[in-house]
């Protein structure tokens, strides 16, 4: 897993701008459910964009299940109203702009449920890449330096072993700004950064010993600083 295609929010605002951009194409030629934007290249042109960001707005979009990419075909307005297609743009263009409080509070949520699903339906592909991020995390830890990165790629790491694809992308859509906040507010203190090793350790060992009752203990015990940070701000 690549943490740089992570940790890329500057291009936000161009995506955003695309997305604008494909909203008011569909309104102006008043395309209907099953319709056929115009191809990749044409839009990027039209817009004034690199291909590489216009196919990732469209790609959000798909995620959203606003439009549909079908291979050696194109893109196609999805089966939704003109109406409900603008509300939900506007709704999708405003959940950019997402609270520190509400980020944790999600990921909190999520985050018990996947260590109960990976510790239920993990592989040892899954345990191998756990401990690769918690090498990583610990080798930094020691050396001094700062580990975000390294600690959110373990979490990332259990999400995948859950086996839950849409709980996994919600993951990957949340932690850019995570660690973004998380570099804002100084979260993460180093002081705690050596017992932040021993949790993982702890969780690690009871998504191995495939125990989802002790995996989820262990991971509120290990939200349990975030959370209190979070109501006190």
């Amino acid at each position: 897993m690549n943490i740089e295609i992570l940790t890329k929010t500057e291009n936000r605002e161009v995506q955003d701008a695309i997305i604008t951009k494909i909203q008011e194409l569909i309104n102006y030629k008043n395309l209907e459910p099953g319709d056929k934007l115009p191809s990749e290249r044409m839009l990027a042109e039209k817009f004034g964009v690199s291909r590489n960001n216009l196919r990732e707005a469209i790609q959000k979009l798909e995620f959203y299940g606003l439009l549909k990419s079908k291979p050696q075909s194109g893109t196609f307005v999805a089966q939704i109203g003109q109406v409900a297609m603008n509300g939900m743009i506007e709704d999708i263009l405003r959940l950019e702009d997402l609270d520190f409080r509400s980020l944790v509070e999600t990921r909190i949520l999520l985050e018990l449920k996947t260590v109960g699903l990976a510790a239920t339906r993990r592989t040892d592909k899954d345990l191998k890449n756990m401990e690769e991020t918690l090498n990583a995390y610990e080798e930094k830890v020691h050396n001094g330096e700062d580990a975000v990165q390294e600690d959110l790629l373990f979490h990332l790491a259990i999400a995948e072993a859950s086996g839950n694809s849409t709980m996994n992308t919600f993951m990957l859509i949340i932690t850019p700004e995570i660690i973004t906040n998380f570099e804002k507010y100084h979260v993460c203190d180093p002081n705690k950064a050596f017992f932040n090793i021993q949790q993982h350790k702890d969780i690690y060992q009871a998504i191995k010993e495939q125990d989802p009752k002790r995996a989820k203990s262990k991971m509120k015990a290990h939200f349990k600083d975030l959370y209190q940070y979070c109501y006190k701000m």
